[in-house]
């Protein structure tokens, strides 16, 4: 076995893989860049050495920095992760070259599933559904244009290097076909260091299934079983679950055996998954991922095995602890991914200092997490924070389970998708498998809007929120509310209290708190003792039997007895309510939209990134809609377009530059 382990990745994978290698007795090693000093995993390990700045190319991308800790810290082998160096096949031989076990398959296996082009074509070979396309070398942008408009509409443009759905462009119409390809050109140079692409006829509304299959080095191969992945935006995939639904019988066994013929195909080794698009009637080969992937969570859980585990066992040499016969399926699991994003905002990206990160618990809840309260989440790297799986015996059940995990995952200080996810897994047509990877084009409206609570709901969420802060309202708000602060002082000088006392009448006090932009006046009168009534937007309610704990407030609001978890810190009173997640304050300029000021005529960042295209010059003339700047932040790009026809003025950043929240972009005047 293995005795001492770096891995060569970040956040929730490497936190992840350590507890496994802490439970089997290895030793080990985190690296960090210096966005990540004070990282969860960083805390983690056994040992953590500093491999250079933020951005990727100076740290996690970096080869040579890698291997020079690894030597550095004794490390007997390297464990990738996802994402980064994981599916790059130069970097596992030069662990090999180093001397050093490289957990995962083989360099050659690699190279033959790292291009799209080269493992379409021999897939083709080999027998196993295609979908038809362009896989060719010459990659001359008029050339693929030329072949784009042979294949028709709708296509799908891909980087040959890529994964996890990154770079992907959707073409629906001709005309967009020349951007379409720079775009996914400029993001697979820049997150791959390979601008190949390939063209792909482009199904409108498939399942997304797949195969864990895994491999050891004495022709051992084994199938997991298969997971569905059908829920994604913008490609990234948001909700999985162990086994696929409503697959006919005869699919998913030649579903299965099509995985084994891939692995077998390149001579795989480790953990792998073989994703095919299912149309309800045919199954295509789209890739194989050559990794451990993100949703092995819930395989984990309906198979009980740990499949990092596996993964150092095989590249220790061992034979696969299994037969194929040996393994069983139990249940049902579902896992959703928690990111750093804002669903009111377009899901931009969300970076900062987390206040508070609470997971939920249970029986049968598991979470994988690399962040928690007091972490900060970077404007570098992905938004993944962590992953809620839920198992139960039915998936019915398994959804329920989860939605209700969800709603006790508690987060402040970022922007967070906990709850836009939770209603997903309530939808009809997710929970009577009539979804497909364009569910949320479709639908994703409907559920942004299902964020739009109660009026009661929210009036009565206003109450607790005014009732929590109540007895703070004696110091300054710096002081008052400060980080943590959640309850009201135990003890205050009746001269210092600013309650709205009069002798011998009933003290008012007033005040305003801004929920999304909106401010919701307040009026509190209080009787010798409590709180009698509360007005909110001079809507009266009845008080009674206000009860104030660190976490929580309750209270009787016209005869309901209502309660929520609350966490209070600057000017901000976050409230959870009935499933939903208020945050309060006074003024919080992140809450307004992303808009042109047409007073100043500048433009502005809603979000810090680095400028990937630049599309204007000073002195062009532009119409309402043309783009103007391409942001790339969190692995995502952002285009600015302009809100108004008019002239650009001055362009304040170039490409390559790095932009913090707010930045003014460029200056566009008004076309009279």
């Amino acid at each position: 076995m293995i005795e001492s382990l770096l891995v060569a990745n970040r956040g929730e994978i490497a936190c992840r893989i350590f507890r496994t290698a802490k439970r089997l007795g290895i030793r080990t090693i985190a690296v960090f860049s210096d966005a990540d000093a004070l990282a969860q995993h960083v805390r983690f390990a056994d040992e953590a050495i500093r491999i250079g700045p933020a951005a990727p190319r100076e740290s996690y991308l970096n080869v040579a920095r890698i291997l020079d800790a690894a030597r550095a810290s004794g490390a007997q082998a390297i464990h990738p992760g996802y994402g980064f160096l994981s599916e790059n096949a130069e970097f596992a031989q030069a662990c090999v070259d180093a001397g050093l076990v490289f957990v995962g398959p083989p360099a050659a296996a690699m190279s033959a599933m790292g291009s799209k082009i080269v493992a379409k074509a021999r897939m083709r070979a080999a027998g196993v559904p295609v979908l038809p396309g362009y896989e060719g070398a010459d990659q001359d942008l008029e050339h693929l244009h030329s072949e784009a408009r042979r294949l028709g509409m709708p296509l799908i443009i891909k980087p040959a290097a890529g994964g996890g759905g990154k770079g992907m462009r959707i073409v629906r119409d001709a005309a967009q076909i020349p951007e379409a390809l720079a775009a996914a050109r400029r993001l697979a140079e820049s997150g791959f260091g390979d601008g190949s692409l390939l063209l792909e006829r482009f199904l409108p509304a498939p399942r997304h299934v797949e195969v864990q299959i895994f491999a050891d080095s004495h022709g051992n191969f084994v199938h997991l079983g298969d997971r569905d992945c059908s829920i994604q935006r913008r490609h990234q995939k948001l909700i999985e679950e162990a086994p696929a639904p409503a697959l006919p019988d005869g699919v998913r066994e030649r579903l299965r055996a099509a995985a084994l013929i891939v692995a077998r195909e390149v001579g795989y080794v480790s953990a792998g998954t073989v994703e095919f698009l299912f149309d309800g009637r045919e199954f295509y080969f789209m890739e194989m991922n050559t990794r451990l992937q993100v949703e092995h969570t819930v395989t984990e859980r309906v198979t009980g095995l740990d499949l990092v585990e596996w993964q150092f066992r095989v590249a220790a040499g061992e034979r696969l602890p299994l037969e194929q016969a040996q393994i069983r399926l139990s249940g049902h699991a579902i896992e959703a991914r928690v990111c750093a994003e804002d669903p009111e905002r377009d899901f931009l990206p969300s970076a900062g200092d987390l206040r508070l990160l609470e997971w939920p618990d249970g029986e049968d809840v598991r979470v994988d997490a690399g962040f928690g309260t007091g972490d900060r989440v970077p404007e570098s790297y992905d938004s993944l924070l962590g992953k809620v799986i839920a198992w139960a015996p039915s998936r019915v059940q398994a959804a329920a389970q989860l939605r209700g995990a969800l709603e006790r995952t508690y987060c402040a200080g970022v922007h967070t998708n906990e709850r836009w996810l939770a209603r997903i897994l309530a939808t009809p047509r997710f929970l009577e498998v009539r979804h497909s990877i364009a569910f949320l084009e479709a639908h994703g409206q409907e559920i942004k809007d299902r964020l739009i609570p109660n009026p009661t709901v929210e009036r009565r969420a206003v109450a607790l929120a005014a009732l929590a802060i109540q007895g703070t309202r004696a110091m300054p708000a710096s002081a008052a509310l400060s980080a943590g602060a959640t309850s009201a002082p135990a003890q205050l000088s009746p001269w210092a209290a600013c309650d709205g006392f009069t002798p011998n009448l009933p003290a008012t006090v007033q005040f305003s708190l801004a929920l999304r932009g909106q401010q919701r006046s307040i009026e509190i009168e209080s009787g010798p003792r409590d709180p009698t009534t509360i007005r909110v937007d001079e809507v009266a309610m009845e008080v009674a039997h206000v009860e104030r704990a660190d976490c929580f407030i309750a209270a009787s609001l016209d005869g309901v007895r209502v309660k929520a978890r609350i966490f209070v810190y600057e000017i901000h009173v976050h409230v959870w309510l009935a499933g939903e997640h208020y945050d309060f304050v006074h003024e919080d300029p992140r809450s307004k939209e992303f808009s042109a000021s047409v007073s100043r005529g500048d433009l502005t960042t809603p979000l810090p990134g680095v400028v990937a295209a630049v599309a204007v010059e000073a002195g062009q003339v532009v119409a309402a809609g043309d783009v103007l700047m391409v942001i790339e932040a969190m692995k995502m790009e952002h285009t600015i377009t302009a809100p108004y026809a008019g002239t650009v003025l001055s362009v304040h950043f170039a490409r390559g530059d790095r932009v913090p929240e707010g930045s003014a972009l460029l200056e566009l005047s008004a076309e009279k």
